[in-house]
């Protein structure tokens, strides 16, 4: 069962009409439309987030890094004089 929640969003005039202008020439609700558009912009966040595969030279690999690995590097360069 789906659900669905009514709720006030403030858009610019301009954005409101070519929104609604899109909707029209795809056959579908302005709802649909925001919807649509809500579910690609949240699945594009989500996928940004995530690890990324490099290709090495031997191939490919998952790279993981917090930045505190990145600072204790910075102190081990700097005290072997790099």
């Amino acid at each position: 069962m789906l659900t669905r929640m009514r709720t006030t969003v403030l858009l610019d005039d301009r954005l409101f009409r070519a929104a609604k202008r899109r909707a029209a020439s795809r056959g579908v609700s302005f709802s649909q439309l925001v919807s649509e558009a809500l579910r690609v912009a949240l699945q594009e966040t989500t996928s940004a987030t995530r690890d990324y595969a490099m290709v090495t030279y031997g191939g490919k690999a998952s790279v993981h890094h917090e930045p505190v690995e990145f600072a204790d590097t910075d102190d081990d360069e700097s005290r072997l004089g790099k």
